[in-house]
C-alpha cells in the first residue's frame, strides 16, 4: 500500500512538472493534475492540501538535484574563473530540463513563505560557491557581484525559455562573455 502511494505521489509530481513547464503556475491546478494522472480530484487532495504544497514538494525534490548538477560542474573546474563559467553554462544547459523548467516556473510564481524559503536555502548554497570564486578573484564585494551575476543568468534563462530570436548557444556565449568580463572588473 505504501509503495502504491509513493508511486501515485511520484506520478502527481511528474504531472505537476509537465503542467508547469507547459503553462507556468496558472496551469498547475488540481483538476489538471487529476486529469493527467487519472486520479479522482478528491484523491489529489489526499496527497496535497494545496497547490502551494505541490510546489513546495517539487522544490524539495527537484531543486537539490538541479543544484547538485551545477555544483558538480563548478567542483570540476580548476580556476575561480572556470568555476564561474561552469556556474553560468550549467544553469543555462539545464534550461530544457523539465526539473529546471519547474524550478523556474516556481520561482516566478506566487509561492508561500515556506516554499520560497526552501528555494532560497538551496540557492544560497550555489551563491555561496560563486561568492567563494569571486573572493578568490579578489573581488571587493563578492556577494553583490554574485547576485548581479545570477541576474545575468536569470535574464539568459528567460530569453532561452521565450524562444528568443537568438539560439540558446548564442545566448549562453553572450552570458558567459558578459559575466567573465564583468568579474574581471
Amino acid at each position: 500500500m505504501a509503495e502504491h502511494r509513493t508511486m501515485q505521489r511520484g506520478a502527481l509530481l511528474d504531472a505537476a512538472r509537465s503542467l508547469l513547464s507547459e503553462g507556468g503556475t496558472e496551469a498547475l491546478t488540481f483538476p489538471a493534475l487529476a486529469e493527467r494522472t487519472g486520479l479522482a480530484r478528491s484523491s489529489v487532495y489526499e496527497y496535497f492540501r494545496s497547490r502551494a504544497a505541490v510546489v513546495e514538494e517539487l522544490c524539495a525534490v527537484d531543486f537539490p538535484v538541479w543544484a547538485a548538477e551545477v555544483e558538480a560542474a563548478m567542483a570540476a573546474a580548476a580556476t575561480p574563473e572556470d568555476k564561474i563559467e561552469a556556474y553560468v553554462r550549467r544553469q543555462l544547459a539545464l534550461v530544457g530540463d523539465r526539473r529546471h523548467r519547474a524550478v523556474v516556473a516556481i520561482s516566478a510564481g506566487e509561492l508561500d513563505a515556506g516554499a520560497r524559503e526552501k528555494i532560497r536555502a538551496a540557492h544560497g548554497g550555489l551563491i555561496a560557491m560563486v561568492v567563494e570564486a569571486l573572493e578568490a578573484l579578489g573581488h571587493e564585494q563578492p556577494r553583490l557581484a554574485a547576485m548581479l551575476l545570477q541576474g545575468v543568468v536569470d535574464a539568459a534563462v528567460r530569453r532561452i525559455e521565450l524562444g528568443a530570436a537568438e539560439d540558446p548557444t548564442t545566448i549562453t556565449e553572450a552570458a558567459v562573455g558578459m559575466t567573465l568580463r564583468g568579474v574581471r572588473g
